[in-house]
């Protein structure tokens, strides 16, 4: 089973707001996830970003990988090394 850190797609037509969740690789962008580590506004300006550095910290260790757009946010909030 392959665990990524994705993005989890919430809120309403033309106002985005995402989870940040733990989820099988299997599974749909809004579906069934283990667990949700942080959340993720783009609206406001700067974006508002709410993240459980130590749950995060964890799954990766883990081997959870996280997607183009969470790494992102990751090494914004200097939780990700860039390499």
């Amino acid at each position: 089973m392959a665990v990524k850190i994705r993005l989890a797609r919430m809120g309403v037509k033309k106002r985005p707001f995402y989870r940040i969740v733990i989820t099988n690789s299997s599974s749909p962008r809004d579906g069934k996830y283990i667990e949700i580590v942080g959340t993720y506004n783009p609206l406001p300006d700067p974006a508002e970003i709410k993240l459980d550095e130590e749950r995060i910290k964890e799954w990766i260790k883990r081997g959870a990988k996280p997607s183009q757009t969470v790494k992102s946010i990751l090494r914004k909030e200097g939780i990700f090394a860039t390499h």
